[in-house]
């Protein structure tokens, strides 16, 4: 209770009228202190100078009448006149009748009532004196008679002394009622004053007070207006039927619903009015205990927090809803529920579970590893398949990049490539590194991976999978040893197909140098040797001998089993080492080579043995096609040129009986072959090396008769071909 009753009095006080108006009662009730002591303290000072004036007066009075007294006196002891003595005893009876006005004015001040009765005593025995004196005045000689009258001069002075003092007092009151008067102008202007200030704040308050009703007036209105829209948007939204929204008992009666709860749980207006909603009939048994604990919350909080349930419709079926709900009032038992049908959402969330699974299938047996990177390119997530007999150990290499999980391939140029790649924010697919394995060999793994945006367009990261290809690589590896056994084999079977020429090429070097050793030999036996002759002749045996090792350098590059080397080739310098070697065996068959090689093409990054054998193939395959026709001239056109697309074109056309159209297709599989003492691999040999090479080969109709073979090979990076040679080839 006193809280409240100060809480009250604070509301009180927080009125600026109220307070105006005490502080108007207490200026008021101050005001009326003072005058009060104003009034008593004049009052008082009135009464003193009154009665100061009265002892003065009635001193003065005495005096007068002393001297009237000592007059008469006097006048009869100088002349002995009873004339003088006419009055007698009268003034006698009025100087001891003031005497006695005077005793009893002085009462209350000591001094002067001492003074008062001495001079009373005086005066009576001054009197009875000057009445001895007159009685005898005819035997007391005049002198005498007048020096005792003049006795009365000590009267006269005890009255000037009680005049005086009388007077100093009545200045010192005159004074006090002068400061009492300049008291009361202080207090009447003080009072004005403080009257003024107050009237002004009181103005002031009255002014703020009305402001503050006015506010409070425009809160109100504005309190209501916003209930009242309040109320019209929870109408709206029960209306609207977005959400379920019912009116229940903690009983459990449901007694007021929307459209929309009706819907969910099968029910119409009918069975609610009937009473039939009810939170038990509507619940399954499994989800009761649930219920309980719910009401059990509203009772202890007054709120319910969003949960998920099951709820019984009317046919029986059963429909996942999400409920929350409150009660109106704290201690009520009435309460508001909002129920959202959750049907479509667990369909999601089904449909999505049965994705993932599919999702996570597919990642299972397509490929070894899930995983997803940040902006930064750092793993966040890698999931591995079970299969995986070698997988990293868990979160292992999650916050590293991909270059820095420890790595045995590639160089720094691909790395470089693929960094530019990710950067970019592009997609990348089969980007193959090799890492160490726990065995100490290598873990060859193959990556893909999409970039991923969020909604505004912004680059999150990747996501992507990578496959384990340990096992292709070896057998890729595999693959490279048989097809270089294949090659080589081939390169030695072509070779000994032009065994003649080889002898032929080879030979007539070894027969200049002997004819030119001879004649050196001629020249030295002359008188005098020509040595000029003999010098020359050194040089050309010099040359021959040059040109035998390079054929024979040739032919041991093709015979010999080496390891596949990749390294700059000039295209037209390795043709025309090739034609070099078949001359023989094309001048044999009649056959007549024509070249038609741009200049200026740019080197091509390839394994010079494997082009020859290719471009050697071709040719042996084309004086072999042109050695069985009997009619026309044989002739072979090889050219080259450059696209700026697909890098260096390499083009041989004969002029032989030509290809079957219906066979172009199987032409490059392995066995398939047109002669009949052939093995069908040389041309799928050639199709091995080209592809791996990054080029393309087919084949087809040369104009107007034979066949043509065609080949590209890609260019390096930085190298472009010259827009002159760019260009289809002419036919022969």
């Amino acid at each position: 209770m006193p809280v409240l009753a100060l809480g009250q009095s604070l509301r009180w006080f927080a009125r600026p009228l109220i307070v105006a108006a005490a502080g108007l009662f207490a200026l008021a009730a101050a005001t009326g202190v003072l005058g009060l002591q104003y009034l008593r303290d004049r009052q008082a000072v009135n009464l003193s100078l009154e009665h100061g004036r009265e002892v003065i007066d009635t001193l003065d009075r005495l005096r007068t009448i002393i001297a009237d007294l000592e007059a008469e006196r006097h006048g009869y002891l100088l002349t002995l006149d009873p004339a003088y003595l006419k009055a007698y005893g009268v003034s006698d009876e009025s100087v001891r009748r003031e005497a006695e006005a005077l005793q009893a004015l002085a009462a209350n001040d000591p001094l002067q009532s001492f003074r008062a009765g001495h001079l009373a005593l005086i005066i009576s025995a001054k009197l009875r004196e000057i009445d001895n004196i007159v009685k005898t005045a005819a035997r007391v000689s005049g002198p005498t008679a007048q020096a005792m009258i003049r006795g009365m001069d000590d009267i006269r002075l005890q009255i000037d002394l009680m005049a005086d003092y009388e007077r100093f007092l009545l200045v010192d009151r005159e004074k006090r009622a002068n400061e009492l008067d300049q008291r009361r102008t202080r207090l009447t202007t003080a009072t004005a004053v403080i009257i003024t200030v107050f009237a002004a704040v009181a103005l002031a308050l009255a002014r703020l007070e009305a402001k503050r009703r006015r506010k409070a007036t425009e809160e109100n209105v504005r309190l209501y207006g916003y209930l009242a829209e309040r109320d019209r948007k929870i109408r709206r939204l029960v209306d609207s039927n977005i959400i379920g929204i019912m009116i229940w008992e903690l009983s459990g009666l449901i007694f007021e619903a929307n459209d929309a709860f009706l819907r969910i749980v099968g029910y119409d207006r009918e069975d609610l009015a009937a009473g039939r909603l009810h939170r038990t009939s509507l619940t399954p048994p499994e989800w009761r205990d649930r219920d309980e604990r719910t009401v059990a919350e509203l009772k202890q909080i007054g709120t319910a927090q969003p949960f998920e349930k099951e709820y019984l419709r009317k046919d029986g079926s059963r429909v996942p809803v999400l409920i929350g709900g409150a009660m109106f009032e704290a201690g009520a038992s009435q309460g508001v529920g909002f129920v959202l049908d959750l049907t479509e959402r667990k369909r999601a969330e089904e449909a999505l579970r049965q994705s993932e699974e599919r999702f996570r299938t597919l990642v299972q047996f397509s490929f070894d590893v899930y995983w997803e990177t940040d902006a930064q390119h750092r793993f966040i997530h890698q999931e591995f398949a079970d299969s995986l007999a070698d997988a990293p150990a868990p979160g292992s290499e999650i916050g590293k990049t991909r270059w820095e999980v420890p790595y045995l391939e590639p160089d720094a140029e691909a790395w470089r490539k693929h960094r530019e790649t990710l950067d970019a924010h592009l997609p990348f697919r089969d980007f193959e590194l090799a890492r160490p394995g726990p065995d100490g060999g290598k873990r060859y793994v193959s990556v893909s991976g999409l970039p991923v945006f969020d909604e505004t367009g912004r680059f999150v990261g990747y996501r992507g999978v990578g496959r384990h290809i340990t096992e292709r690589k070896r057998a890729e590896e595999a693959l490279r040893s048989t097809q270089a056994e294949l090659a080589h084999a081939n390169r030695v079977a072509t070779m000994g197909q032009l065994t003649a020429s080889i002898v032929h090429e080879v030979s007539q070097p070894i027969a200049a140098t002997v004819l030119n050793a001879q004649a050196a030999l001629r020249w030295l036996g002359a008188q005098p040797p020509n040595l000029n002759e003999v010098r020359q002749i050194l040089d050309q045996i010099n040359d021959d001998g040059t040109r035998a090792g390079d054929i024979i350098d040739r032919i041991r590059a093709l015979i010999k089993k080496a390891p596949p080397r990749k390294e700059r080739v000039e295209i037209n310098e390795a043709i025309l080492e090739v034609i070099a070697l078949t001359r023989g065996e094309v001048l044999q068959n009649g056959v007549s080579v024509r070249t038609q090689l741009a200049e200026g093409l740019p080197l091509i990054q390839a394994d010079r043995v494997q082009l020859q054998q290719v471009i050697l193939n071709l040719i042996v395959n084309a004086v072999e096609a042109m050695s069985g026709a009997s009619e026309g001239a044989r002739e072979l056109l090889i050219a080259t040129s450059g696209d700026a697309s697909h890098g260096v074109l390499v083009s041989l056309r004969d002029s032989g009986p030509g290809l079957d159209a219906a066979n172009l297709e199987r032409l490059f599989d392995a066995f398939y072959t047109t002669k009949s003492s052939g093995l069908g691999m040389g041309l799928s040999i050639c199709h091995s090396i080209i592809e791996a090479h990054g080029g393309r080969i087919w084949a087809g109709a040369n104009e107007p008769r034979g066949a043509a073979f065609h080949f590209t090979l890609p260019l390096k990076q930085d190298e472009a071909v010259p827009p002159q040679h760019a260009g289809p080839m002419p036919a022969l």
